[in-house]
Formats: structure tokens, C-alpha cells, sequence
């Protein structure tokens, strides 16, 4: 059988058996025509002739682009990688190959990406250029606080409802220094619907109190007016975070409030929702938190993923030292 023909041996099997999505398939059958196309320039024409040293070689031709095709990132080459692995896997296990000369073959590893996160100056700027004198402000208050006391994901946000927080609201409803029992802790639900428990502090529970009793009822006793006008049978979300139609606030719209607020604040960095997620976890761990705690708290699977945060915390440091010790630089 040809190389081509055993290709589309595996391809079948994914569409078949393994019943990966169009798009998937379309991604595989990409990765693999790349691949094939670089063996026969290198004359191999079954796969008992290919070796890792191919492999290894198919994988610097596609990062470099010196196979013909685009040069791929250090992501991008390492997801060819898998499609190349799996097709020498399916080969083994069909006794197509004795070997699996692809198993070994480490793919590139993508250089470290340092969260973007502002400064508590930043933070403390941009939570204050949200006025709270209207319904719809007070909802922003509340939103940019929340996501900033919690480390919420802005999805996980703004798919609580009202439930969801009251509670916690009411267990400690003033959010003064001078009570004893610490910040309310509030149930988040986050990748795969798992579950995880984070504190809320002051002034974002103090922030979402203003909202549900002075912001949230009038924006949903107005939608409701408006739907009876119209004859409408709808009834009110039960969102913690509505729109002025009284309907569940979308990710999008949170964007949106988010670079207004940094656009009143003078902010001339980029800032997403994730932004405030980062800040959290690099002030908490510049507060000396331990990086155990940060990951429960952002709901990471592994201490891996939260690590990348203590790099931000150690070049602040470096820059610290550089900028005040007497003998830092020469």
C-alpha cells in the first residue's frame, strides 16, 4: 500500500471510529497531506523507510517554513507533531510498521507568555472611573469588582445568578474591617462545571449590594413594563448581571464595559476581562500568597498553569532591585 493510502486508512479510522469533528478532521488531513508531501521530497515512498531522523527533520522544515509551507509556531508545529504521532500509531497497531519511530519526538516548546497585569494604581483607577450614579453603573461597579475580588473568569461572572451570590452577600452584608468573620465566600462554576469556593471581599460585596437593591430592580421592573407593552409573555432573568433589557448580560457587552471604564481611567495599556483575572493572581502572590492558594482560587487543574504567575512577580522584583539598590548596576 502507498503511503497515501494508509494515510487515508487513518484518516478514515478518526472520522469513523474516533468521530472527531469536520473541522478536526480538516486539521489532521491538513497536518498529514504537509507531512506526506515532505517525505516524498526526501524519497520515501512506504512507511517501513521512515525514520525519527524524518520526523525530526519534517518538524524543523515546518517551523522554519523551508518545507514550502508557511513556518509554523512553536503551537502550531506541535499540533502537526500530534496528527504526524498519531498517524505512526495507527500504523504500529494496524502491523502496517514494526516501529513507532515518531513516539520519542519532542515537539518545540512555545516560549513562556507572561500575563498582562496592571497595578493595584491601575486597578484602583479603573474601578473608580465607573460612575455609580445610574442603574446601568452601578452594574459595572459591581461587575469590574467582582471579577477583581475573585478572579472570576468573565464567563463564570456572568452566568451567576442572583442566587447564586445573595447568600454570600448576606453573610456578611457590611463588609466593615471591623467584622470579625472575614469576606463571604461565594460558589463559582468554572471549566467542566466544576465547582470551586473564593472569598469575596469588601468592596466588591458592598459594590454588588448597591447593585441588587438600588441598580438591578429598576433596569428589570423597566424591561418588564416594556415586555407587557408589547404583550409579551417573557418574565425576568434570574442573571445576577442583566442588560437594559433585563436579560442576561453577555460576554461581549462585559468587554465592552470593561474599555470604556480603562478608556475614563486614562489607561494606555491593553485590557481585557482576563486582564483583572491576571492582576488578581499577581497582587495575591505579591501579598505573599502561596501559590497553592492561588490555584484553588483561580481553579487552574494544575500548580503548572499558575506558576507562569510567579515569573510576573519575579521580574517585578528584578526591576525593583535594578531601580533602588546603590551597587544593582555598575
Amino acid at each position: 500500500m502507498s503511503l497515501q493510502q494508509v494515510t487515508d486508512a487513518y484518516l478514515d479510522h478518526l472520522a469513523v471510529e474516533r468521530g472527531l469533528s469536520a473541522n478536526t478532521l480538516a486539521a489532521y488531513r491538513r497536518d498529514t497531506a504537509r507531512y506526506l508531501r515532505y517525505l516524498d521530497t526526501q524519497r520515501v515512498l512506504e512507511p517501513e523507510s521512515i525514520t525519527t531522523h524524518h520526523v525530526t527533520g519534517f518538524l524543523q522544515a515546518v517551523s522554519s517554513g523551508t518545507d514550502g509551507g508557511s513556518a509554523l509556531s512553536a503551537r502550531s508545529a506541535a499540533r502537526t507533531l500530534v496528527a504526524v504521532r498519531g498517524l505512526h500509531r495507527f500504523w504500529l497497531l494496524e502491523d502496517l510498521v514494526t516501529a513507532d519511530v515518531a513516539a520519542d519526538v519532542a515537539p518545540p516548546q512555545p516560549g513562556q507568555r507572561l500575563p498582562k497585569a496592571l497595578s493595584i494604581d491601575q486597578v484602583t483607577a479603573l474601578l473608580e472611573a465607573v460612575s455609580t450614579d445610574t442603574p446601568a453603573g452601578l452594574r459595572d461597579r459591581a461587575l469590574l469588582e467582582f471579577l477583581y475580588s475573585t478572579g472570576a473568569r468573565i464567563s463564570e461572572a456572568v452566568g451567576l445568578d442572583v442566587d447564586d451570590i445573595s447568600t454570600a452577600i448576606g453573610e456578611n452584608p457590611q463588609g466593615t474591617d471591623g467584622d470579625q468573620r472575614g469576606p463571604a465566600l461565594v460558589r463559582l462554576f468554572g471549566k467542566g462545571s466544576k465547582e470551586r469556593i473564593v472569598p469575596l471581599g469588601s468592596y466588591a460585596a458592598a459594590a454588588l449590594d448597591a447593585w441588587l437593591v438600588r441598580g438591578r430592580p429598576g433596569i428589570v421592573a423597566k424591561a418588564g413594563d416594556s415586555s407587557r407593552r408589547k404583550s409579551t409573555t417573557r418574565t425576568a432573568t434570574a442573571a445576577l448581571f442583566v442588560n437594559q433589557r433585563g436579560g442576561r448580560l453577555s460576554r461581549q457587552s462585559a468587554w465592552t464595559i470593561l474599555q470604556n471604564a480603562a478608556e475614563r481611567a486614562g489607561l494606555d495599556v491593553e485590557v481585557s476581562p482576563h486582564t483583572l483575572r491576571h492582576s488578581f493572581a499577581t497582587h495575591l502572590l505579591q501579598g505573599g500568597a502561596d501559590v497553592r492558594v492561588v490555584q484553588e482560587l483561580l481553579g487552574h487543574a494544575s500548580v503548572t498553569t499558575t506558576q507562569v504567575y510567579t515569573l510576573v512577580t519575579a521580574e517585578t522584583l528584578r526591576e525593583i532591585y535594578a531601580s533602588s539598590h546603590p551597587r544593582a548596576r555598575g
